[in-house]
């Protein structure tokens, strides 16, 4: 089931913008990437007055919302280019393919900004690649990004539990972990895995995380005190 967007986006998005540019490329790239979402399949009749006027697209077959997507960082500024980028994804109904190449071609914000925008346009399993790919890294925040809602409703129980390890791991919050108390309740193989790994610790003469011990209550499963 796809997470409806979010409310008020726009509006808040550009009260955080550094100044009035930023505010006049965001709006201007927000159309771009919705005449993208409402343009009819296929070649159009070409119209010579509408190609003098259009903006040259990034690349063959590439509309010109994709360029403003990488470019987001530079005019928006690092601290609001996710949200920026995740609100073009969603503005302009980007699909699973759209999505894959621009996660494959990406850079690390921008792979991180399609895994925040999968709930809202990914309505089943057809992007866990991405996922299993972000959670391969050991960037972070690309973690984080990856164990959202779209990998709550749809990663495997195999591949979520370790997720949830992968993040024990890297130092991730449990709370990045979306639906995590529902998914791991009654999980009786997350239990063990979280067991063996604080056993592993101890045995080692290192403190148990409090997160791990967090993520093993909400199992609900009785084991050895770790």
């Amino acid at each position: 089931m796809l997470t409806p967007p979010p409310s008020r986006t726009r509006a808040d998005l550009a009260a955080r913008l550094p100044d009035d540019q930023a505010r006049a490329w965001f709006a201007e790239a927000l159309a771009d990437a919705s005449r993208a979402a409402t343009a009819p399949q296929g070649p159009p009749a070409a119209d010579p007055a509408a190609v003098a006027e259009a903006p040259p697209a990034p690349a063959p077959g590439h509309p010109v919302w994709q360029s403003r997507f990488v470019t987001a960082g530079r005019h928006c500024g690092p601290d609001a280019a996710d949200d920026v980028r995740t609100l073009l994804l969603i503005e302009a109904r980007a699909d699973t393919e759209t999505l894959t190449r621009l996660y494959q071609e990406g850079s690390a914000p921008e792979r991180r900004a399609v895994l925040l925008a999968l709930p809202f346009l990914v309505d089943g399993p057809g992007a866990v690649p991405l996922v299993d790919d972000a959670l391969r890294t050991h960037d972070t925040r690309l973690v984080s990004a990856a164990v959202g809602p779209y990998a709550a409703e749809h990663l495997p129980p195999h591949a979520w539990r370790h997720a949830v390890l992968k993040c024990l791991f890297t130092g991730v919050p449990p709370a990045a972990v979306a639906d995590l108390a529902r998914r791991a309740a009654g999980d009786a193989e997350l239990a063990r895995m979280l067991t063996a790994l604080a056993a592993e610790r101890t045995a080692a003469g290192r403190e148990v995380p409090r997160d791990l011990r967090h993520a093993l209550t909400l199992t609900g499963v009785l084991n050895e005190e770790p």
